[in-house]
């Protein structure tokens, strides 16, 4: 079995709060799926990304940290799923289906 990152990515300035009761259902719903088929070993929501704190090491070997993403983007990592799967075509179906019940692009990536 392989694990994969299923990551959602949302537009910048996108509000979580604005996401509708049915499609907050959509994705309960889904993610009860992934536990019944057993595939799910981690998931999670993340904040806008001007919460986020980038940590860069210096020349001096030191490590700065400034407020905000590490880079800029038009669109940033809403959420996502680690799943154990047989294949790469059984995550991309997961994808799909993520994709469905967030209504955004997702990203599949296999883990070394």
């Amino acid at each position: 079995m392989a694990q994969y990152l299923v990551s959602v990515q949302r537009p910048k300035g996108y509000d979580g709060r604005t996401e509708s009761a049915e499609m907050r259902a959509e994705i309960g719903a889904l993610n009860n799926e992934m536990v019944a088929a057993g595939v799910r070993v981690f998931v999670g929501g993340l904040r806008e990304p001007d919460s986020a704190k980038a940590l860069r090491r210096a020349e001096d070997g030191g490590v700065t940290v400034t407020d905000g993403p590490y880079v800029e983007s038009r669109e940033f990592v809403g959420g996502f799923w680690v799943l154990e799967v047989a294949s790469l075509d059984e995550a991309l179906a997961w994808g799909r289906k993520a994709a469905a019940a967030c209504r955004c692009s997702i990203e599949v990536r296999p883990f070394h």
